[in-house]
């Protein structure tokens, strides 16, 4: 079942967040998830990484990887550091999650659940398990940036796993959510 496109509000209100320490972590994780398991893809895929982007990023306008050439999405998302881990229900890509490593820190750059699982804990779960991975794999700070074209619950479960608001940045609707 496909959720309607929202509607497009004036202003893009961005908001930055992030964890400093994994003392802040507070895990989601669903413990009766059987049926559920994240994998991580080991070579870029740009047609089912498409797919992805477009089923979990459509009712919210995500427009930026579908803009670009099957070239440069090969390339940023094999790009030294990138993982991209999908969230398999019942042998279904349920949604995923895609962490950009850099010495500095590391990025959760993309994030979110298919139309059809929401509402189960799935979100909160797989977010617990990117944060678990950009710790263990030592990074030095985890961010992360949503928008208010992004789900209603995304932040409100950034924030129920620890980060914390660091900057906000208001702009016009730039032309490419317009439409």
């Amino acid at each position: 079942m496909a959720l309607p496109v929202q509607a497009v509000p004036d202003k893009l209100i961005t908001t930055y967040l992030h964890m400093t320490s994994p003392d802040q972590f507070r895990p989601g994780f669903v413990d009766d998830l059987d049926n559920a398991m994240v994998v991580s893809m080991k070579a870029p895929d740009v047609d089912f990484y498409r797919f992805l982007y477009r089923s979990v990023g459509e009712p919210y306008r995500w427009r930026d990887r579908l803009l670009m050439t099957d070239e440069e999405l090969e390339a940023a998302i094999s790009e030294p550091g990138v993982s991209v881990n999908v969230l398999y229900v019942y042998g279904t890509p349920a949604g995923y999650i895609e962490l950009a490593k850099r010495p500095d820190a590391t990025e959760i750059a993309y994030f979110g659940l298919r139309p059809g699982f929401n509402g189960r804990g799935l979100g909160k779960h797989l977010l617990s398990w990117g944060i678990q991975r950009a710790w263990d794999d030592g990074t030095p700070r985890l961010w992360v940036h949503t928008c208010n074209l992004d789900s209603p619950i995304a932040l409100s479960n950034y924030l129920s796993r620890g980060f914390v608001i660091y900057d906000t940045h208001v702009e016009p609707m730039p032309l490419r959510y317009l439409y």
